[in-house]
């Protein structure tokens, strides 16, 4: 869920946080300790290189790869749910996927404070939302029916993913300052290479094994590449057991910042806010409903249902990265996001709307892919338009992340209401039509929301907007 906007001073005195594109995923902070601590622990490790600084961007990429590939491969679990005879007819099965994801973009503005008074349990708060995540997708396996799905494989895995992630994005803010564009940029392309290869395997597997026994490899699988990288996650300022039962005297601990809530009177704040959940409440129906669009309305095999994905998961890291790059060089964001949300726009009623082949489908997902995710690269740069206070800029972002959560859970409800329920009658008679019948109204949907993101972002030029001075 990392994303690479590299920009902006976003990191902080005592709490720095910072998060961009990668595709939603949310913002972290750095631990809170006394400001006095380089005086005080004479062996820290060094900032923006050596061993330990490479070991834990390392270990956060397997993180990152990983468990925010699984969630993002849910189009694929999907597809074989509707094809089972059990949830054929369940028009909610996409809630699963976007109840994952959805709840780790919107608990960003929850867990970020709370990590900063829990800061010195941050492993152990690791362990437990690891343990949540795996325990979610064996559950998941042995599930009967879709509200147990729901709950185990969405919500469960959200809160798990929610509880590790920001931790673990902590500690890479805390070794990677000058050089953290780099370090973001890393981790954004550890979701795209898991975008590429996280839907072919459970594909594969779910052909040859069917849904119980994929769940449960999948469960295994990542436990054993992620569990033994836990001991190597160590922010800057981990404390050890022994040194938290050693007395101290250091300096009183500096108290955390307070936010400046101000920028919440700026309109430029509530402009962003509009357009940012336009586009998140369109923004997933592609990536939840390519592959079984692909297979159900053009007879195309479930592998190159999972192929789209794996398409679009590479045109991601490059618009993250391409947008990222233009923010970080002060290119205007309002034109980026207006770009962003108009391209993605034309994109979907166009090319998905009217696709007959999987040539324009391909097409349409490098497209969508480079130019939707190009989006959350910009949030930073939208929070330091809106204030010029650093822990104020953070909060805002975390508002940002949210209006992408509440998106995305509200996308799969949405969706299912939106479908076309045309199983009475041939597939074929109806693929020429524009969005093949069945999903006109999500392309329309996905393409209005897009247009509407756009209109918003359009209006920040109607006046030259300036982030109010910070307070004393």
């Amino acid at each position: 869920m990392a994303q690479s906007d590299t920009n902006d001073s976003i990191a902080l005195e005592t709490v720095k946080s910072r998060n961009d594109a990668v595709e939603g995923r949310g913002e972290s902070l750095e631990n809170t300790h006394n400001g006095h601590e380089e005086d005080t622990v004479p062996d820290l490790p060094p900032i923006d290189r050596g061993r330990a600084a490479w070991r834990m961007l390392f270990s956060a990429f397997i993180f990152e790869a990983l468990l925010w590939g699984f969630p993002l491969s849910f189009g694929v679990f999907q597809n074989y749910y509707s094809r089972l005879p059990q949830y054929a007819n369940q028009p909610y099965v996409s809630v699963v996927g976007t109840v994952a994801s959805g709840i780790s973009y919107m608990g960003a503005p929850l867990i970020i404070p709370l990590l900063k008074r829990l800061g010195r349990y941050r492993t152990s708060i690791i362990w437990v939302g690891w343990s949540m995540c795996i325990v979610g997708v064996l559950a998941s396996s042995f599930a009967r029916n879709l509200p147990t799905i729901i709950f185990t494989q969405g919500v469960m895995y959200g809160v798990g993913f929610t509880l590790f992630y920001y931790p673990i994005l902590g500690m890479v803010n805390e070794l990677w300052v000058a050089r953290r564009g780099m370090a973001y940029g890393i981790l954004c392309a550890s979701s795209g290479l898991s975008g590429v290869v996280m839907p072919v395997t459970p594909e594969a597997l779910l052909e040859k094994f069917g849904l119980s026994t994929t769940l449960r490899s999948v469960a295994i699988g990542i436990a054993i590449l992620t569990g033994p990288l836990i001991p190597f996650l160590k922010g800057r300022t981990t404390i050890s057991p022994q040194q938290q039962r050693q007395p101290t005297t250091a300096p009183t601990p500096t108290p955390t910042p307070h936010t400046d809530w101000s920028f919440l009177h700026v309109p430029l704040f509530w402009i962003y806010t509009l357009s940012n959940l336009m586009q998140g409440l369109g923004y997933f129906f592609p990536s939840l409903y390519l592959p079984s669009y692909a297979a159900t309305t053009m007879g195309m095999g479930s592998r190159r249902g999972a192929l789209l994905l794996s398409v679009m998961s590479v045109a991601q890291v490059l618009g993250q990265f391409s947008f990222g790059y233009l923010s970080d060089r002060r290119f205007s964001v309002n034109t980026l996001a207006v770009t962003s949300t108009l391209v993605s726009a034309t994109a979907v009623l166009t090319l998905w709307g009217l696709a007959r082949s999987f040539g324009l489908l391909c097409l349409f997902a490098v497209l969508y892919g480079f130019f939707g995710a190009g989006y959350t690269a910009v949030w930073a740069r939208m929070g330091t338009n809106v204030t010029r206070d650093t822990t104020a800029a953070f909060a805002a972002f975390g508002l940002f992340n949210f209006g992408k959560g509440l998106g995305n859970v509200f996308a799969g409800p949405i969706g299912a209401n939106l479908l076309i329920d045309d199983f009475s009658s041939s597939t074929t008679a109806h693929s020429a039509d524009y969005g093949a019948t069945k999903y006109k109204a999500v392309v329309l949907f996905t393409g209005s929301c897009m247009l509407a993101s756009g209109a918003s972002a359009l209006t920040a030029y109607l006046k030259p907007w300036k982030a109010p001075a910070v307070r004393d």
